[in-house]
């Protein structure tokens, strides 16, 4: 395996809720609660689970977007909870973020070289105008638009050009690592077959690292080379692509992946589907023990009074669960 790019260590986020201006108890929604993982340069991890479950603020929380309440998150060997905020500044360079709303993500009022050109103009890249006008084009060439979109506003494009825009944003400050938050799950599925073979080639040309957020199970297998699976704040299972669709072993992952259709009828009639009872419980007040317990087919009376350690059951495969 190749040198860690990125390693997530107890990561926690709490936003503290309640009070106000009467003075009522506060409480503490937990967001991200004990989060730890690695990703490899030139590496595709996907992050996938529930809505809620704490992939976004994850990842914002990567990006230094929100501050973590503990842990942390060393990225090309620095320490970005511990570094100064001009320090920051200059790691910002080597990560960039692709969001999930093409059409809230782009600013109105600027056009597409405008909007592209930004970030080379903020850091001082290429001062010369002239110089970074040919360095847009050629970015909206990589991302399948055509030089003449440059002087295009964002309501002129489609949601997937819009999407290719912040592509091309990301990919301006020659990052390391992009996060990508849910890029395609706002477009048609014709639409995201195209973005997603577009971060492929992408990622192959220039060694990108990608954290992939989705909710998506296909989509996720297509693009990813490990699967983490995230669950009420927690990581319940890490493995490569293969192993988790093919033996996964959490129950919690196995019935995500129940829920996902097969084309093939006969094969759809024949296999088994795991139905979870009850609602995922909220962050204010998680379950003792395993968070999964309550709603978990297999459960045991240990389950609910200790929390299961995220441990390699086989060689690259960890599943954070008292019964595997």
């Amino acid at each position: 395996m190749s040198e860690a790019l990125l390693e997530v260590t107890d990561l926690v986020k709490h936003f503290s809720v309640g009070g106000g201006a009467l003075g009522g108890s506060r409480s503490k929604v937990r967001a991200v609660d004990g989060v730890s993982f690695s990703l490899q340069r030139g590496e595709t991890l996907g992050l996938v689970g529930e809505s809620g479950c704490g992939k976004t603020t994850t990842g914002r929380c990567i990006l230094q977007l929100e501050r973590p309440t503990s842990g942390h998150i060393v990225f090309e060997g620095k320490d970005l909870t511990a570094i100064r905020p001009d320090e920051l500044r200059s790691v910002r360079q080597r990560m960039q973020v692709i969001f999930q709303d093409p059409y809230s993500s782009l600013n109105p009022r600027m056009t597409v070289g405008q909007i592209i050109a930004e970030p080379l103009k903020v850091h001082g890249l290429i001062p010369d105008t002239a110089k970074r006008e040919a360095r847009v084009q050629d970015l909206l060439v990589q991302v399948g638009l055509a030089p003449q979109h440059s002087r295009r506003y964002p309501h002129q494009l489609s949601g997937g050009q819009r999407q290719r825009v912040g592509v091309a944003r990301a990919l301006a400050m020659e990052p390391s690592l992009i996060i990508c938050d849910e890029p395609v799950s706002a477009l048609d599925v014709s639409i995201q077959a195209q973005i997603i073979n577009l971060l492929e080639d992408l990622q192959a040309k220039y060694q990108l690292s990608l954290l992939f957020i989705a909710h998506d199970l296909s989509v996720v297998r297509h693009i990813s080379d490990r699967v983490a699976v995230m669950y009420l704040g927690k990581i319940v299972e890490v493995t490569d692509r293969k192993a988790l669709y093919e033996e996964p072993l959490h129950p919690y992952t196995r019935a995500l992946l129940s829920a996902v259709p097969i084309p093939d009828p006969a094969l759809e009639a024949k296999r088994e589907h795991t139905v979870l009872r009850g609602e995922v419980p909220s962050p204010l007040n998680p379950p003792p023990g395993c968070v999964f317990h309550p709603r978990c087919p297999i459960a045991v009376d240990r389950c609910s009074a200790e929390i299961p350690a995220l441990r390699e059951i086989k060689a690259g495969h960890w599943a954070a669960c008292h019964l595997v």
